[in-house]
């Protein structure tokens, strides 16, 4: 004769299994909650750099780059007047060189400058201005080297046109690269909104790690099973989760950081060659800055290379996640099914 469960036992059984099924619903969701904010808070990282090495670093480098290659080609043009070279060789490479740099610097950042429609109409204005500037430059150069009054006149319409406050071409694109700076500044800091995605995510792995050694609990004191090898290989899961990706993401960080440091000196060396006294007497200066730009600009794009396991880790993350959800399913789910729910 068969017996029934004392109604005691069959209690216990129930909340027992009210617990695991809880516990499994607690993991599941947790597991999507910080799975989603650890995804989306490691690719915002990978984002930034990304932008910082391909619109970023060329952005800047190219305000710095024009302004110095203006700086020079204007200080190249007084220089071959007054020492009289303009009367041998004419025009020259003296200064013609440097405005077709900066007249190619101004095509390329137009492609990758930073400040959206508001850089758009900056440089739409400078390269007007940079028409204006060359037909004065140009004839003062060379046309008027025989009449004194006329190429002062011109000279002095080619430098309004350059360095007047506010107006003038450098002026414009010093307000263009604060703009770009200030972007920068955001790209490579760490904001409150991203700080508190990797919270939640590590905050949410580290509810995972708990509910998974309580259900590991629950399973080898209530229900006499020794430990699941699901829940163990999920507790691992966990584990690398939280470890790797803040590895991968804070040494992303350390080169957003160094690259804008890098930035930073560029901007400073072009603002620094902008003194009238410094500008038509020391072109070595100048020469010496325009080599600086482009040397600090192409280490800074390669600090930005992503290492081969760091572009790995999101699509590593991803797989990992999905048996994050998986494996407290078939752990949990396997017990539920053979101890509660087919037997009623």
């Amino acid at each position: 004769m068969r017996f029934g469960r004392r109604p005691g036992e069959r209690a216990y059984r129930s909340r027992t299994r009210r617990l695991l099924e809880r516990q499994l619903a607690a993991m599941l969701v947790t597991a999507v909650v910080s799975m989603s904010a650890l995804l989306v808070s490691y690719r915002e990282v990978q984002i930034s750099a990304g932008e910082m090495r391909d619109r970023g670093a060329p952005a800047v480098q190219g305000v710095a780059a024009t302004q110095l290659a203006l700086l020079r080609a204007h200080g190249e043009a007084e220089f071959s007047v007054k020492s009289g070279i303009a009367d041998v060789v004419g025009a020259g490479a003296r200064y013609e060189n440097q405005l077709a740099a900066a007249d190619q610097g101004l095509s390329r950042l137009s492609d990758v400058q930073i400040d959206g429609d508001r850089g758009r109409g900056v440089l739409e204005t400078v390269n007007g201005l940079l028409t204006s500037y060359s037909s004065s430059i140009t004839p003062g150069a060379v046309k008027y080297v025989s009449d004194k009054p006329m190429q002062t006149e011109k000279f002095t319409e080619a430098e309004t046109l350059l360095t007047r406050k506010g107006t003038g071409v450098v002026p414009r694109l010093d307000v263009l690269q604060r703009h770009q700076m200030d972007r920068i500044g955001t790209l490579t800091s760490m904001s409150p909104l991203r700080w508190s995605g990797w919270a939640v995510a590590e905050l949410g792995l580290l509810a995972m790690a708990l509910i998974t050694l309580s259900a590991l609990w629950v399973l080898r004191t209530r229900c006499g099973h020794s430990l699941d090898a699901c829940l163990l290989l999920s507790l691992l899961a966990v584990v690398l989760l939280a470890t790797v990706p803040l590895i991968a993401a804070n040494r992303t960080q350390d080169q957003l950081a160094t690259a804008r440091d890098r930035l930073i000196r560029i901007e400073q060396r072009a603002h620094g060659q902008q003194d009238p006294d410094r500008r038509t007497h020391d072109l070595d200066a100048l020469a010496g800055a325009q080599q600086a730009v482009t040397g600090e600009s192409t280490r800074a794009r390669a600090g930005l290379a992503a290492e081969g396991w760091q572009s790995g880790v999101y699509y590593g993350a991803l797989a990992v996640g999905a048996l994050l959800v998986l494996l407290p399913a078939v752990g949990i789910g396997r017990h539920l099914n053979a101890d509660y729910w087919r037997t009623g």
